[in-house]
């Protein structure tokens, strides 16, 4: 049941041991592209923890999460010597403007970022829909709740060219009308996607 999952039952949620422990999950690949030019694009998924009133263990998932992709950005640099571009997305459960958001953009020069995140950002990054065309007003549509909660980042670089994105539905399309699922979207929130062009130059 919801209650037995209920973070109070794990134990004393002040305790870090407790706190931190979640059931989350990121992945990552690196992929060699087949031609002469043999650039790596590190690809990175992530859901972080969903409670709203947990910021601090998001934002605590998110830097773990850009760390152990930085550590794994430096094991392909040094086995290919080359510097791989980073493309990392998911649900991060944080809507623009929060610690994580931030957090995720602070490295770019661009951004606002918060001034406690700067020291400790490994990768830069920049959100997709951002730089291109704004963030959608909402990629999670229920009767409860609607925000935008996923995002696509990528790290800015010579390689990495950003050339087009999925559009969104508007909130009073007839697909999203009511609320997420639906017939049109059988999850609560709906696809993102991005389109790159890999610069050979």
């Amino acid at each position: 049941s919801s209650l037995k999952n209920a973070p109070e039952d794990r134990g004393d949620p002040n305790d870090p041991r407790v706190r931190l422990k979640r059931d989350c999950v990121g992945i990552m690949a690196a992929f060699k592209l087949k031609d002469a030019f043999h650039h790596i694009v590190i690809v990175a998924n992530t859901h972080l923890y969903w409670d709203p009133a947990w910021a601090d263990v998001k934002l605590a998932q998110a830097k773990y999460l850009l760390s152990r992709i930085s550590h794994f950005k430096t094991l392909v640099s040094d086995k290919f010597e080359c510097t791989p571009s980073i493309i990392l997305a998911g649900d991060f459960n944080s809507t623009p403007g929060d610690k994580v958001y931030q957090y995720l953009v602070s490295g770019n020069s661009s951004s606002a970022p918060l001034a406690e995140c700067v020291d400790e950002l490994p990768i830069p990054l920049c959100s997709f829909y951002d730089h291109t065309r704004g963030e959608p007003p909402f990629t999670n549509c229920t009767p409860d709740f609607t925000n935008t909660l996923d995002y696509i980042f990528f790290s800015p670089d010579e390689k990495l060219k950003p050339i087009g994105f999925l559009e969104l539905p508007e909130a009073n399309s007839p697909d999203v009308v009511g609320g997420l699922p639906n017939y049109y979207h059988p999850s609560d929130h709906l696809p993102i996607g991005a389109e790159f062009e890999i610069s050979t130059e």
